[in-house]
């Protein structure tokens, strides 16, 4: 069990980590979808971050387990905020966008308690 936790933890840091990287540097494909959806421009660099900085707790966590939790917690709540924020926007079709990304760090978290 404990090798699945650092393989799905590793996976989950490195998705969010480049989906923030990505927000970072404006790629075009996360600029339009942000403008869609309706996100201030404002909060896009804090959002960028969010996800940088939950990626490295994760990462962190694989030693000192209650960062990973904290980290965990607010990356899924993070991906669970995007989903209300594009369901709110009326993008029915892109909600499960950011539940591909909350679902590896539920695993991360599901594994890290089993552990």
């Amino acid at each position: 069990m404990h090798t699945a936790h650092i393989v799905v933890t590793l996976l989950a840091a490195l998705m969010a980590g480049l989906s923030g990287v990505v927000l970072l540097l404006r790629v075009q494909w996360i600029v339009k979808g942000l403008t869609d959806y309706g996100v201030p421009r404002s909060w896009w660099t804090l959002l960028g971050l969010a996800k940088a900085a939950g990626a490295v707790g994760l990462v962190v966590g694989l030693f000192v387990p209650v960062i990973g939790v904290l980290a965990g917690t607010g990356l899924v709540l993070y991906f669970l905020g995007a989903a209300v924020t594009v369901a709110r926007a009326r993008w029915y079709s892109h909600i499960p966008f950011p539940l591909i990304y909350a679902a590896p760090v539920v695993g991360a978290l599901v594994l890290g308690h089993a552990a």
